[in-house]
């Protein structure tokens, strides 16, 4: 049973379901190089259709290289942010996030000037204590303005020592299952300093990983550190700037499915992160911290606006890769992100997607399986390649209408993987098969016949049809007393065997025939099968007149090899015949030959029987004869009723080739041949005993056994005319033999 399924569904495809399961299976996994892939696809959508500008309350206070210049080296002291703080309150901004960690105590604050400056006099030293330190300054600015402070995972160094005051946790839900198998986790939180956490009004991570080739892609909502849930900096940002009402969480069975911010919901892909879709870098998107601090900056630029404070200062070294292939500071990563988040406009990734873009390789595979063994070579090379065209096309169509994001790569890589296989295994199977056909036919028709049907299989058609085909058989006359004295030589016996059927063979192969069998000392050949052949009767008797000079002058050099006791003459019969046969396979399951069945089959080997008869070397069918009386020259025979059949015959001998025919003296020969015909099918024994006196020696001109035929009507005239033949008598001869 499963062998029959193998058989009926074949190898190569039982293979490809395989390699296409397995295919699926990658998926997946979803090693690297896919995601490398497939994050380049989408990479070269942003490139293309990258998201237009436009004016949204979001900036970014940058801490560029003039703003060191000017302000100081870094890291500044806490009363710079206080100032700074101070200001975009007073400009009217909304909120100010920090793509900063404040981890460590300020070295400049006035209890650690006291503490590292011990020849300090006492009294300055006092005054200093009485001061408050820089973090406090800084704490008791974010009461003028919202402040989110930024969060990480990464450990900068050593940190002051923390109070053991509470720091208040970020307010969240959940709906669905526990997500925390899926969101991204960090075993450790960085935080600020104890006095500047608890004086925010909302605390975000800023960390954002690469994906495998570095570049920064995907930013995730929610994240988890030291089992505390966390908004990104950006959309705890819009949490709080829009009153801090608690975030949502929703899962369900494939992962985190999307996140309730300010009262609206944003999908995510399951870890709970989003795609931002992206602008290239705008410049009015930064203002300078310097500016800001010296008052250059216009207020309106800041009024209602949510702002980020970071850094683009090529020292400090805060650059991420986009997928525009340049780097930006990380925090614009932020500010997009924020922009993405108040448009609601981010690159969709559903759940779903990966189970469509599964579907869609699986259907496209499965059409290409189904279609490569049946189609030609360019039909399929158009179809997979409109096939594979269209992927590309629905899923940037997709982007640019939904900003949906499909991966085309998967499906297509899959599908050109299937392609390959399948064209390389009908590769394969073209080259079995040729090399089928070469084995099969090698030896019974000409090389360059072989050559053509391996090059052109399609001319070749198997399992039978139905074809006019040109039949040739030949046997050794007398093989048996050849043999015979081959008694105590058989090696011999095949030597000879082995020289004449070359010797025929070659003559057959010569004109393109199709050897059928050999059989004993008899050749079967035929014409017009397997490849066509126009002119398969003129072709046949080219190749019977080639046979018999080959037995002539094998036997001219068995003549110079042999002794006289030794030597016998070989002598051949040939019979042609032409007609409809059924020509293909033919035999069992298990055993079978390329051969023709049909009457013409049957004549010719009759023909061939006959020519011992009549004594001639080459006996042709009238059909033959019809087909290539112009060419060849031919002299009729007979009438006759050959055994097995009722039907008379018209029988010819074919004794040379158009120069013969040519020849002024076969002309009046043929035509004294056709006259004694007509005297004696009429019963005129005179007149056709006079003909064949005329004939003789015509006839030895052109063929010494012709005289055999001559000697045939003369006996036959002879017995007539002893005892006639009966009234109904029709000139036809029925003959014993076969």
């Amino acid at each position: 049973m499963f062998r029959r399924i193998i058989r009926s569904v074949g190898y190569a495809r039982l293979v490809a379901f395989l390699l296409i399961a397995f295919a699926i299976w990658v998926r997946q996994v979803d090693p690297i190089p896919l995601q490398i892939v497939r994050n380049l696809t989408f990479d070269f959508y942003q490139r293309v259709l990258p998201r237009a500008p436009e004016p949204l309350p979001v900036a970014i206070i940058d801490v560029d290289d003039a703003s060191l210049a000017e302000i100081g080296q870094w890291p500044w002291p806490r009363t710079e942010f206080a100032t700074l703080i101070d200001k975009l309150a007073a400009a009217g901004a909304v909120a100010v996030a920090f793509d900063i960690v404040f981890a460590e105590a300020d070295r400049l604050s006035p209890s650690a000037i006291v503490a590292g400056n011990r020849s300090l006099p006492p009294s300055a030293a006092s005054a200093l204590r009485a001061m408050p330190d820089n973090e406090d300054v800084m704490a008791q600015s974010f009461a003028k303005i919202p402040v989110i402070l930024g969060q990480t995972n990464v450990r900068l160094g050593s940190y002051a020592p923390r109070s053991d005051a509470p720091i208040p946790d970020v307010t969240f839900g959940l709906r669905g299952p526990d997500p925390e198998k899926w969101i991204l986790t960090f075993p450790e939180l960085v935080e600020n300093l104890p006095v500047l956490e608890a004086a925010a009004a909302g605390r975000g991570m800023f960390s954002i990983r690469p994906d495998a080739d570095g570049i920064y892609r995907n930013t995730p909502l929610v994240m988890v550190a030291e089992g505390k849930f966390r908004l990104s900096l950006a959309a705890e940002l819009l949490r709080i700037a829009t009153g801090g009402a608690p975030f949502l969480v929703e899962t369900n069975e494939a992962g985190v499915n999307r996140v309730r911010i300010a009262g609206q919901y944003f999908q995510t892909a399951g870890d709970g992160s989003v795609r931002p879709y992206l602008t290239r870098t705008q410049a009015d998107r930064f203002i300078s911290a310097a500016d800001v601090l010296q008052d250059r900056v216009d207020p309106a630029q800041l009024r209602g606006k949510l702002l980020f404070v970071g850094t683009s200062a090529v020292g400090l070294q805060d650059v991420r890769a986009t997928p525009f292939g340049v780097r930006v500071p990380g925090v614009e990563l932020h500010a997009q992100l924020l922009e993405n988040l108040i448009t609601g406009v981010t690159l969709q990734r559903p759940n779903t997607m990966i189970a469509i873009e599964m579907a869609v390789a699986l259907a496209l595979c499965l059409l290409i399986v189904v279609l490569t063994p049946i189609m030609s070579a360019s039909i399929l090379v158009i179809s997979s390649t409109l096939m594979l065209i269209t992927c590309g096309w629905v899923s940037f169509a997709l982007f640019q209408s939904q900003r949906l994001l499909l991966d085309p790569s998967f499906p297509i890589l899959a599908g050109l993987g299937t392609i390959i296989f399948m064209s390389t295994t009908n590769y394969l199977r073209e080259e079995s098969r040729r090399r089928e056909i070469r084995s099969a036919f090698g030896q019974y028709v000409s090389a360059d016949l072989v050559d053509t049907l391996a090059e052109n299989p399609e001319n070749l058609r198997l399992g039978g049809e139905t074809r006019n085909l040109t039949l040739l058989f030949s046997d050794v006359r007398g093989f048996t007393s050849i043999a015979e004295g081959f008694r105590e030589d058989p090696a011999g016996l095949t030597s000879l065997m082995n020289r004449l059927l070359s010797t025929l063979s070659d003559a057959i192969l010569a004109e393109r025939g199709t050897i059928d069998k050999f059989m004993g000392d008899a050749v079967m050949a035929f014409w017009n099968a397997p490849l066509k052949h126009e002119d398969h009767a003129r072709a046949a008797c080219r190749a019977a007149l080639v046979m018999r000079a080959n037995i002539d002058a094998l036997n001219t050099k068995r003549r110079a090899e042999l002794d006289d006791a030794h030597y016998k003459e070989l002598r051949i019969g040939i019979g042609i015949a032409t007609g409809s046969c059924l020509v293909g396979n033919m035999g069992s399951d298990l055993r079978f030959d390329y051969t023709a069945m049909g009457d013409p089959v049957n004549l010719a080997s009759r023909l061939e029987g006959q020519s011992s008869f009549y004594g001639q070397t080459i006996v042709i069918a009238a059909q033959t004869e019809q087909m290539v009386r112009r060419d060849f020259a031919i002299l009729e025979l007979d009438q006759v009723r050959v055994k097995g059949k009722s039907q008379k015959e018209h029988i010819f001998v074919l004794v040379g080739d158009s120069t013969v025919r040519g020849d002024p003296g076969f002309k009046t020969l043929r035509d004294e041949n056709t006259k004694m015909l007509a005297s004696y099918r009429t019963q005129d024994w005179a007149a056709a005993r006079a003909a064949l006196d005329t004939l003789r020696p015509l006839g030895a001109q052109f063929d010494a056994k012709l005289a055999n035929h001559f000697d045939i009507y003369a006996a036959r005239i002879a017995g007539f005319q002893n005892t006639p033949p009966p009234p109904d008598w029709d000139g036809v001869w029925d003959a014993t033999s076969k």
